[in-house]
């Protein structure tokens, strides 16, 4: 064992084994006649996202190099991929159309028309008619600055133009068929609610070209977020719903009487639907269910008996489930999961046998004896609350820190800011973790994962609240001799950098450096230039605008940025549609201005979050450096040279 310096260890995760591994982005899985099929991320392929399928142990691409399965509904996408029997629907990148593939190695064709402008008509969230002739989806228009949306429908076979056969809200989602394809369910909601806020519930018959009749409102409302409506295969109708502060699973039985199948208080089945196409629950064969159940941000396996409502665990080590991969089918459970030893991967279980098998891996498989394994922690909040994070130290088999020396600390802030962070294996965290810093992921007041009213907690504190518990957090860490509050930093990306920036300005000395990725310096800003899918979110984040415009001044890091005093990194995509890059150059002004250590990274092609490999590595290394720069220390790796402004 080699004693030496925090920050200065040896690693074999290097920053170009981080950005090639596959992303942990999978989503669309089915698994159908011994094959599972689903989408994956590659950074390697510029970020692209492919239709894999695993048969036989082998795996094989279902779209040519030349397509991108991603859709920009809501700009965040999600549900770009749907299947029926063997064919494959997907919407492509470029130009937003709608393709069918009915068989490997043939062209896809589109079955969408070409629309007016490129991108102008996008498509996500099909369903596919049990008869596989109509496609139910949501489509997203875009027209001289308006954006509409609404449900269409179409041949399958692209024969004719898709109809408008559901609008009036502002949003939709899971268009649903009953297996009997006589009846179709979806979810609407309307601004300024987000989906987790409130949603309703459809319900109507359905005609063989889409049409529908007799629609009715079944469920939900503006204080209660109804999530992933599914057909049960015999044909009952059930949804989530946080109607007791935790999403549960319930039935709409034949009397139309509501039934909870779960009564889960303290944990849930169900996640912020931030994307397309969420599956938290998937029906198995023999009439139970599959369940994801989240209890304090960790996730578990379960099997769900509808009878007698009781949930079972499987016994699987997996802590952290991808909220897009879950499916059934033939007897075994597919899903994407991760362990805090486990990298991500898609994993074919068996739960009789309980047989595991590995379909698709996104890491080699570590050197358990330098994974740093996280742990749970609670702290008080300045204002005697209590916060939750998951704390990783530094591990590394092959050295130990000085006994007079604490490390450094990387304070992780997640986005959304309605989102949450889970106990799991990141090659990211850990090419940290085995340098000698240790990290430490936040799940401030406002985080999913503990419930609605945890939630519900940043309502109206956006700005104010999350950066201070994650100051908190910081001086917990310090207070118990973990973590050198002199070499600690704060980073996040999107609401992450809110989070970042606001601590920079508003508490000067928390911390020592901060690392922004396309995070947010002008709330008001936001409010009036975002994407339709957030452009009402802030009004329950901060209060509604412009009648709060002063408060939304109050709580924007732009206009107090004569208070930084610690050095920043700006990471940011030119093509960010989220959070557009003059945000970032707003920061970079007021910092050149007062000589203040600063580095800034403009990657073109790149929007909200990095999706090519270059760039992800060269996002790692630059904050590497920057961090060792400016606290006084020299990493193991032989780093892409970085010009620091203002660093003597």
């Amino acid at each position: 064992m080699v004693v030496q310096a925090y920050g200065t260890w040896k690693s074999a995760i290097d920053a170009g084994t981080v950005a090639r591994a596959p992303s942990p982005r999978f989503g669309a899985l089915d698994v159908r006649g011994g094959a599972v099929r689903f989408t994956e991320s590659r950074a390697s392929e510029g970020g692209r996202t492919a239709i894999v399928e695993w048969r036989d142990g082998a795996l094989s691409d279902l779209i040519p190099s030349g397509f991108n399965a991603r859709t920009r509904v809501h700009e965040y996408g999600g549900g770009a991929v749907f299947y029926h029997g063997d064919v494959v629907f997907f919407s492509a990148f470029a130009g937003g159309r709608l393709y069918c593939s009915e068989r490997r190695g043939t062209d896809p064709v589109a079955i969408t028309p070409e629309p007016p402008e490129l991108n102008s008509l996008r498509y996500a969230d099909g369903a596919v008619s049990p008869d596989g002739r109509t496609i139910v989806c949501v489509r997203e228009r875009h027209d001289g600055g308006e954006v509409t949306n609404e449900l269409v429908a179409f041949p399958s076979d692209g024969s004719s133009a898709p109809r408008v056969v559901a609008s009036g809200h502002d949003f939709f989602a899971a268009p649903r068929f009953d297996p009997s394809g006589k009846r179709l369910s979806w979810l609407s909601w309307d601004h300024p609610r987000m989906p987790w806020d409130g949603t309703e519930l459809w319900l109507a018959d359905v005609a063989p070209d889409g049409a529908l009749s007799d629609a009715q409102r079944i469920t939900g409302g503006p204080a209660e977020s109804i999530i992933e409506p599914r057909w049960s295969p015999d044909g009952v109708l059930h949804f989530g719903s946080d109607r007791n502060g935790f999403w549960n699973v319930y039935r709409l039985d034949t009397d139309d009487s509501e039934r909870s199948l779960t009564a889960l208080v303290g944990s849930e089945v169900g996640s912020p639907a931030w994307v397309f196409d969420m599956r938290r629950y998937a029906f198995l064969d023999d009439g139970r269910i599959a369940c994801v159940v989240t209890r304090a941000a960790t996730d578990s396996l379960e099997i769900l008996d509808p009878q007698s409502g009781k949930l079972e665990p499987v016994g699987l080590r997996y802590t952290s489930y991808a909220p897009t991969a879950l499916a059934a089918g033939g007897g075994q459970i597919a899903f994407a999961a991760a362990s805090p030893t486990d990298p991500p991967a898609i994993v074919l279980f068996d739960p009789e046998s309980g047989r595991e098998q590995q379909v698709r891996s996104t890491f080699d498989a570590p050197d358990r004896a330098s994974v740093s394994v996280p742990r749970a922690i609670q702290f008080c909040t300045r204002d005697g609350a209590v916060a939750h994070a998951f704390f990783y130290p530094p591990q590394n088999a092959g050295f130990e820190g000085p006994a007079d020396e604490r490390p450094p600390l990387r304070v992780i802030c997640h986005g959304g800011p309605t989102g949450h962070t889970s106990p799991r294996f990141s090659p990211e965290v850990q090419y940290y973790t085995q340098r000698g810093i240790g990290v430490v992921d936040v799940n401030y007041r406002g985080s999913s994962g503990y419930g609605r009213a945890y939630r519900r907690l940043l309502d109206g504190r956006w700005g104010e609240i999350d950066w201070q518990d994650c100051v908190s957090v910081a001086e917990h860490l310090a207070a118990e001799g973990l973590a050198d509050p002199a070499r600690t930093w704060v980073e996040g990306g999107s609401a992450g950098g809110y989070v970042v920036l606001c601590a920079l300005v508003f508490d000067p000395k928390a911390f020592a450096a901060g690392v922004s990725l396309f995070g947010v310096a002008d709330a008001e800003a936001l409010a009036r230039d975002t994407h339709k899918f957030e452009s009402r979110y802030l009004d329950t984040m901060i209060g509604p605008y412009p009648a709060r415009a002063a408060l939304y001044r109050e709580r924007s890091p732009v206009h107090f940025a004569e208070q930084l005093e610690r050095p920043l990194l700006l990471l940011q995509g030119l093509d960010d549609k989220v959070v557009p890059p003059s945000q970032a150059e707003m920061m970079v002004e007021v910092l050149d201005d007062k000589h203040i250590p600063h580095a800034y990274l403009a990657f073109e092609g790149e929007g909200h979050g990095f999706r090519k490999e270059q760039n992800i590595r060269r996002t790692l290394e630059a904050t590497l450096l920057f961090i060792g720069r400016v606290f006084g220390f020299s990493p193991a790796d032989d780093l892409e040279p970085l010009e620091i402004a203002h660093l003597d």
